[in-house]
């Protein structure tokens, strides 16, 4: 007996962390979904394969030239581009064009949704005509909305190696083309002596648009990633870094505001300076969501940013002035790491959407990090508010709290591969979300994740220069045969990704997803950018959908328009059983894909009239909250000083 007290003491460091990884493996296991509840579930979905048609005859390129510092890292530099936005660019009043851009050829394309009425006009490339380009810019995401407020639907295009364009849709086209949409700069340019852009050079990642101010007019934010520099100037060799640590790295690209201060005849902008945290602005941006999380009828901000702390802005603007602050994670329970604490996290955040993930009528966030096994396993963000309603919700953000706990273990939503894009749908028109979400890095053929991880250890005074950083150039593979992940919700609560059982698995890594509803049968389709390969549309033909609230939602149209995207208009439904349903028309949340500006509610077996309680912001600036009682199918509603029904 003695012998056996003097061996447990020898021991008792190893005993006590044996203890600890059982104790922690129990938490932190998540039960999986049986194979016979996966296949009951897939069965309630399909999703039919459609290839997006792109005009030919552009140069191709099969990996980005890059600034000459950058030459070991020329993969990793060329990881991100790939974007795609899901509108109604045509006005046909459905949400069946794409605006695609598409990394080999540094184009962005926009096109008709393949299907029915594919032919309504020839896909074409955006022309930045005589505005001041140079070979050290490339697109990397489109953005639809009606920046003039003319009720034509424009497109904001954003780059690495300069300022965002704003193609605004002229009046009386027949239909799209390159010449329907006239070029004009957001920020003023400057241009060199040899007519090339020699103006700021913004290195963007994420944009998001929203009625920041309370004005009644669409702003908009701007997340870069780089430092402004030269990432694309292969002429150049220096002037560029990297981030100076994998988990706090705070000398990213600034981010900014531009406030709306015109529409006239093309729409105008003022950059409002530096009224974002210092070190959140700087930190290196690649996903954003702006969305009243609170009621007050002005949208939170949400940035998501690489190497380093998230952060949530809650939002304290008036008219003509933009004022943000911060409110970060305060869990106290044991058991919570701060790197899963939001506003501390030390993760990867690369996709984020706002939705109602447990149907408590309040919004939750979903966030993407990396979490590869075997590679860098971090952890996706399920952040479910624990406020008891927005009255408290909005009280605790004021104060500085942001109530949202991580549950993404406990939904099975923890790991899904190296995850960007997201987007919370129900597809099924069940009442309950699922989530889409894209993943992979680099496709190639030599593996490099031992470099990779040697890399995640080094000492952050190395991080900045890239010479330190281990090659990983053109043939080499980080997570490259990852693939888009279909979560669905199980019997248990929990979410299983049914990818392969439905034909989703492709091994190409994807980033952007755009999600509307192209043909008007209430099903929303979903289109998926994929880096370095063909973007890829999904029709839903899903059987035995449920009924759902489908709702088009304008500003009141001035003389001589047609009203505009109501961007930050909520959507409260209430069912005759009682539950309550959320929606809102959405400015452009998430990495490199954006949904249309349509709110579709899934009801389920409902088929009587429901209750909509819609909040809206009139061009005034002037807020509205009010009941209207709609039958489920789709409805326009203009929204001024009221909401008005809208005959089709």
């Amino acid at each position: 007996m003695v012998w056996t007290r003097d061996l447990l003491r020898r021991q008792a460091a190893g005993v006590v962390a044996l203890l600890l990884i059982i104790g922690m493996y129990v938490v932190a296991h998540t039960p999986q979904a049986s194979a016979a509840d996966r296949q009951d579930a897939a069965q309630r979905y399909r999703f039919d394969p459609l290839s997006i048609d792109l005009p030919g005859g552009f140069p191709q390129q099969t990996i980005r030239k890059v600034n000459g510092k950058y030459s070991g890292i020329a993969a990793w530099i060329s990881s991100v581009g790939a974007g795609i936005a899901m509108n109604d660019i045509d006005g046909d009043g459905l949400a069946n064009d794409l605006c695609v851009t598409d990394v080999r050829t540094d184009r962005v394309f926009v096109t008709p949704v393949p299907g029915g009425r594919e032919n309504r006009y020839p896909a074409f490339a955006l022309d930045t005509g005589a505005l001041p380009m140079n070979a050290a810019i490339a697109p990397m995401g489109c953005v639809p909305g009606d920046f003039n407020e003319d009720g034509r639907m424009d497109l904001l295009v954003y780059w690495w190696g300069r300022t965002p364009v704003l193609f605004l849709a002229e009046p009386a086209t027949s239909r799209p083309s390159a010449a329907a949409f006239r070029p004009t700069e957001v920020v003023a340019p400057r241009t060199g002596s040899d007519g090339t852009y020699a103006g700021a050079q913004w290195n963007t990642n994420s944009v998001s648009v929203a009625d920041f101010d309370g004005d009644g007019h669409e702003d908009i934010y701007i997340g870069n990633y780089f430092p402004d520099s030269p990432v694309l100037d292969d002429t150049i060799d220096g002037g560029v870094s990297m981030n100076l640590s994998m988990s706090d790295a705070h000398n990213g690209g600034a981010d900014h505001v531009l406030l709306h201060t015109g529409a006239a005849d093309s729409a105008s902008y003022t950059d409002q300076g530096a009224v974002l945290p210092d070190k959140l602005s700087r930190g290196w941006t690649l996903a954003s969501s702006a969305t009243d999380l609170d009621g007050d009828q002005l949208p939170e901000l949400y940035i998501a940013n690489d190497f380093g702390p998230d952060g949530l802005l809650v939002n304290r603007s008036t008219p003509g002035h933009v004022v943000f602050q911060p409110a970060t994670g305060k869990d106290s329970r044991a058991l919570t790491p701060k790197s899963k604490r939001l506003g501390h996290d030390s993760f990867k955040g690369m996709g984020v959407d706002v939705a109602d993930l447990d149907e408590d009528g309040l919004y939750d966030m979903y966030v993407g990090n990396i979490t590869t096994s075997f590679g860098i396993q971090e952890s996706n963000f399920a952040f479910v508010n624990t406020a008891a309603d927005n009255a408290d919700l909005q009280r605790r953000l004021r104060s500085g709290e942001a109530p949202f706990h991580d549950r993404s273990s406990q939904l099975n939503l923890a790991w899904s591969g190296w995850s960007w894009d997201v987007k919370v749908a129900d597809f099924t028109n069940s009442g309950v979300p699922d989530i889409v979400q894209t993943a992979g890095f680099v496709k190639g053929t030599v593996n490099r994740w031992a470099q990779l991880q040697e890399l995640a250890t080094a000492n952050d005074t190395l991080l900045s220069n890239p010479t330190w950083w281990p090659h990983v150039r053109q043939g080499d593979d980080l997570a490259g045969g990852q693939h888009l992940l279909f979560h669905s919700r199980m019997p248990d609560g929990r979410y299983a990704d049914l990818s392969p059982r439905l034909g989703l698995n492709i091994p190409v890594p994807t980033r952007g997803i755009a999600i509307g509803d192209a043909d008007g049968d209430g099903r929303l389709d979903m289109a998926v950018a994929r880096q370095w390969d063909t973007p890829i549309f999904y029709h839903n033909s899903s059987p035995g959908t449920g009924a759902f609230l489908g709702l088009r939602l304008r500003h009141e149209a001035s003389a001589g328009t047609t009203g505009s995207p109501a961007v930050g208009a909520e959507v409260r439904v209430t069912t005759p059983d009682g539950r309550v349903l959320l929606g809102h028309v959405d400015g452009g949340s998430g990495h490199s894909g954006k949904r249309s500006f349509d709110v579709v509610i899934g009801l389920g077996q409902v088929s009587t009239p429901v209750t909509a309680d819609i909040a809206w912001r009139d061009r005034t600036g002037t807020a509205h909250r009010q009941q209207v009682t709609l039958a489920p199918g789709w409805h326009t509603l203009s929204l001024g000083t009221q909401a008005r029904e809208e005959q089709s």
